[in-house]
């Protein structure tokens, strides 16, 4: 703040003597009372260093007395206005800088305020279109439910076939040997696959088999095998040299003969997350994806035929229905005896079910007051024994011992009594209707039966899916009827090779009517885009309420099986596989019931047939999916399985850092799997049942 000065009290030479504040103060008074300036070049508005520099002081008010003292009164101001003419340009300097500052926290916070509207906006939309589901007891989800959320949201639907041989077809195929082999490259390649977690569950057959459709390749030093990001359809086996593994141009690993790599591209068309080169000359053998999976697709029919023929010459098993037959041939488990193992114990107890597939056995008996064993008869193939195990605890009244190597086909009196009494996917008396029989149409599709595209108003997206996208929509004439439409791209669906997929899915659906599924109206078809209008259940998804609560409780967990029960239950009585449960694929209607979506993994499976589409999503997928053994509706309990795990516990029971990781702890099985402790022993057993 100025301070008051008298100019008149003070002489124009006191005035210039004093320090420089009271210079200050001065010029700060002088610049209150009238001045005659003139701005330079006749610019009007000046600085205030300019005016003071120019100004004509009036020679009256400072009536200096002399010329010298005028002139170091002259000098000493200048030395003065120069100080002071460069403290306001650097005022003026930090002031524009401020200025600009206080522009660009504003254009931010402009910013902010807008992404905050549109988040509120969304938030608004998403309430709208979400069931408010209250469940008792749902605990909160932990940091490890949080990590596995964070996996699960990028789980997808993975669906592929490597050709289109069908298996009434195998029989005229043959696998000649690409090249021939020496007996060391043979056993190299056999070792590398006993080492390798996927290849070691080849029988033997299937190894010999495989190996005879390798080829050999030499990579030179420097060069790729294949590149990150590319899509592969082979696996390798090094023979010699060595080979670098890279992600992002760093090294993950060495790979020295006997090393197996790119094997996941023998299952579907991966797009491989690591690099392979080679640092020194080397030799591969390679195996193709077709090979491959044709040597599995006769092996399993083979396999399944013989099974099959084994069952039906059993007496007492002949009058079952098919289905039930397929369902034993799908948990009888296979064992190997050496030469002279004993298969049964005389007095001892057993549950098990023998039907000798390969070898021989003989049957002795020991006698009371004799040491030795009597033999009493030899069982070769296609004969039988235990088989009051299966009705009751048995003891043993014979031995049964291997008289050579013996393969046996077995299974136990719980999985026996599982089939013959029921699996645990019930079925209501609604459901117990003829596979031909047609159900009538809702009033609502009188009203469709007529409509075109430009009937329906669209309302907004409710979501994005891989081929496109769905919207809510409402018929014009009736707005009370909503709808969801999908609209999927042809392109797209036709550059993925789906397009088999869409239409068989489309079929199933249209001929489907069940409460517990989502109803597809009616299909419409432009040349860019293929349209489905299906009911609209804007409830969400239960994989969306997952990442939400953690985990669900028992009572709700059941609820919502109970519901996705029914739908598999239809379902699998008109021969549809469904191949893909889970929660993200089951919704909720308006009234919180949960409801199956429609999926392009469905498929019509005749009775007593398999399919080996690799189809499903990662953690979900059956082994013998995996495994390429060919599956039938029972895929669908082992998923049925991990949906109830998961809705229990939070995350999936089968997971890993990377998809083989994933793969290999699903062939390990739910034996190997610890339980957390909120999932009961009631809720364990199922899921052991269903996962077998």
């Amino acid at each position: 703040m100025v301070k008051a000065f008298d100019l008149d009290s003070v002489s124009p030479e006191e005035k210039v003597l004093k320090c420089p504040e009271v210079l200050i103060t001065w010029l700060a008074a002088v610049c209150a009372q009238p001045w005659s300036c003139q701005p330079r070049s006749g610019r009007a508005g000046a600085s205030f260093t300019e005016e003071i520099c120019t100004c004509r002081l009036d020679t009256q008010q400072l009536d200096l007395s002399s010329t010298s003292q005028h002139k170091d009164f002259h000098s000493r101001l200048h030395v003065e206005m120069g100080t002071l003419r460069d403290l306001q340009f650097a005022l003026q300097l930090k002031i524009e800088e401020l200025r600009q500052r206080d522009t660009l926290i504003d254009e931010l916070e402009l910013e902010l305020d807008t992404k905050d509207e549109l988040i509120r906006r969304l938030q608004e939309e998403l309430d709208r279109h979400r069931a408010t589901v209250s469940l008792p007891g749902a605990s909160t989800a932990s940091a490890v439910c949080s990590a596995q959320f964070e996996d699960g949201a990028k789980r997808k639907t993975v669906i592929f076939e490597p050709f289109s041989l069908e298996p009434g077809n195998l029989a005229m195929v043959s696998h000649k040997s690409c090249c021939d082999k020496s007996q060391a490259s043979h056993r190299l390649i056999q070792a590398a696959f006993l080492k390798n977690d996927l290849l070691k569950n080849l029988d033997e057959g299937e190894i010999v088999a495989v190996i005879a459709c390798m080829y050999p390749t030499a990579i030179n030093q420097g060069c790729c095998v294949f590149q990150e990001g590319t899509t592969g359809a082979q696996a390798y086996v090094l023979e010699e040299g060595r080979m670098e593994v890279t992600k992002d141009g760093e090294r993950l690993q060495t790979m020295e003969p006997e090393d197996v790599f790119g094997e996941l591209a023998l299952l579907y068309n991966c797009t491989h997350t690591y690099s392979v080169s080679a640092l020194m000359d080397s030799r591969l053998w390679v195996l193709d994806c077709k090979s491959y999976q044709t040597v599995l697709m006769q092996s399993g029919l083979n396999s399944l035929s013989h099974t099959m023929e084994l069952l039906s010459s059993v007496p007492f098993l002949q009058s079952l229905p098919e289905d039930v037959i397929m369902k034993m041939c799908d948990l009888m488990e296979e064992r190997l005896y050496t030469e002279g193992d004993y298969i049964t114990r005389q007095g001892a107890t057993g549950d098990t079910f023998y039907i000798i597939s390969k070898g021989q056995v003989k049957v002795t008996e020991k006698k009371p007051g004799h040491e030795e064993h009597t033999t009493h008869s030899k069982l070769s193939e296609r004969h039988w024994f235990g088989e009051k195990a299966l009705w009751g605890e048995e003891v043993h009244t014979v031995s049964v011992v291997a008289a050579a190597p013996v393969t046996c086909l077995v299974i136990d009196r719980q999985s026996f009594k599982d089939i013959i009494e029921g699996l645990p996917l019930g079925c209501s008396d609604e459901m117990q209707q003829s596979r031909d029989s047609k159900v009538e149409s809702d009033e609502d599709d009188s009203l469709l039966s007529s409509s075109t595209l430009s009937d329906f108003h669209i309302l907004g997206t409710l979501a994005t899916e891989e081929f496109g996208h769905v919207d809510l929509v409402k018929l014009k004439s009736d707005i009370n009827c909503l709808y969801a439409m999908r609209v999927l791209r042809k392109k797209l669906i036709l550059d993925s090779g789906q397009r088999e997929h869409i239409l068989r899915e489309g079929r199933i659906l249209m001929d489907t009517h069940c409460p517990f599924i989502v109803r597809l109206h009616k299909t419409f078809r432009e040349p860019e885009c293929l349209y489905m209008l299906t009911e609209a259940c804007l409830g969400g998804d239960l994989f969306s309420l997952l990442t939400d609560k953690g985990c669900l409780d028992e009572c709700s967990t059941r609820f919502y099986t109970a519901c996705v029960v029914e739908a598999l239950t239809f379902l699998h009585r008109r021969g549809v596989i469904y191949r893909d449960v889970k929660p993200g694929n089951v919704v909720l209607d308006q009234h919180g019931y949960a409801k199956l979506a429609g999926t392009r993994c469905m498929k019509q499976v005749e009775v007593g047939k398999r399919t080996w589409t690799f189809c499903g999503s990662l953690g979900y997928m059956a082994p013998e999916m995996i495994l390429s053994r060919g599956h039938s509706l029972s895929a669908d309990y082992w998923s049925l399985g991990v949906f109830v795990f998961e809705l229990l516990s939070g995350g999936l029971p089968f997971s890993g850092s990377d998809t083989m990781k994933i793969l290999t702890a699903t062939i390990g099985g739910i034996d190997q799997i610890d339980f957390p402790e909120n999932i009961s022993t009631s809720a364990s057993s199922l899921i052991k049942k269903l996962c077998r």
